[in-house]
């Protein structure tokens, strides 16, 4: 089922809603799902936004190319609204950004207009759970220009067969990436991302609303990391990215970035190996 909207969705109304349906949600990997392809044309870029967002990230400000994350705040509205209703079988509260793939066939400008679609593609059994797969594209003039896929994790209890069904989570077998350089994050850095891309969920903002959910400290949204590594790395015009969400970056703190070739990571600061994000870079050739 198709449903075109008029707007973009307002993201509090959806994270309240979604927050309070989560207690009743019983997910399982062979639960029933929305079927419904959620669609928003005429989308232009609102530049003030995307300057603040291109700031915090560390975009080059100005360029009148979209950075390759960029779209995904586009779309989160309208996953979020399917996500957040009563169809959606996994709850709100406590979901995890586990991966992203990112597809773009070429450059997007930040005064094109856009048509958003996104739609839910599926479930599947992880050992730690049940994920969802959510896919979003971007139209211009008819044609696909951008592409993505994110899962995300609902954790629960497993019997052996999920467990021996699930791919994530296996040990990365590569050899830790060169250094390139330390960060040091600032508090604030997940108000800033959330105010540049709508996304304020409270464990990414203040110390107190992240231990409500078992943090320490709060933490990073899962695609500033990935949006910083790539700022640093850089992306060819048509390119393949793809980026897996590891271990929390808990604010402030300190991350080593690392890269080599088109990969890259994001390490615990100081010389630990821990591994908060892990990802790549792949040319797509035509």
């Amino acid at each position: 089922m198709q449903t075109t909207l008029t707007s973009s969705p307002a993201l509090g109304p959806l994270l309240a809603r979604g927050a309070l349906l989560s207690p009743f949600k019983r997910p399982r990997p062979d639960a029933d799902y929305p079927r419904t392809r959620l669609e928003l044309p005429g989308v232009r870029i609102d530049l003030t936004r995307l300057a603040a967002y291109e700031r915090v990230c560390g975009f080059p400000t100005g360029d009148d190319s979209l950075p390759v994350t960029y779209p995904h705040v586009l779309g989160f509205p309208l996953a979020m609204r399917l996500m957040s209703g009563r169809d959606f079988p996994l709850p709100l509260l406590g979901l995890v950004h586990t991966s992203i793939e990112i597809t773009r066939h070429t450059a997007l400008t930040a005064t094109g207009e856009y048509e958003l679609a996104v739609y839910v593609d599926g479930l599947a059994p992880h050992r730690r759970g049940t994920e969802a797969g959510v896919v979003t594209s971007v139209r211009s003039g008819g044609q696909v220009v951008w592409e993505s896929r994110s899962t995300y994790l609902a954790r629960h209890r497993t019997d052996g067969r999920q467990a021996a069904a699930s791919v994530k989570d296996v040990q990365d077998e590569h050899k830790p990436l060169p250094a390139v350089a330390e960060w040091r994050l600032a508090a604030d850095v997940g108000r800033r991302y959330g105010a540049a891309s709508g996304d304020r969920n409270p464990i990414h903002l203040h110390p107190f609303t992240a231990r409500l959910f078992g943090f320490p400290r709060a933490i990073a949204h899962g695609m500033w990391t990935v949006a910083r590594c790539l700022a640093a790395h850089g992306t060819p015009e048509a390119v393949l990215v793809r980026a897996e969400f590891k271990a929390p970056v808990l604010l402030p703190g300190s991350v080593t970035y690392a890269a080599e070739g088109g990969r890259f990571e994001l390490r615990d600061g100081g010389g630990g190996d821990r591994v908060h994000l892990a990802g790549e870079v792949c040319p797509l050739t035509s």
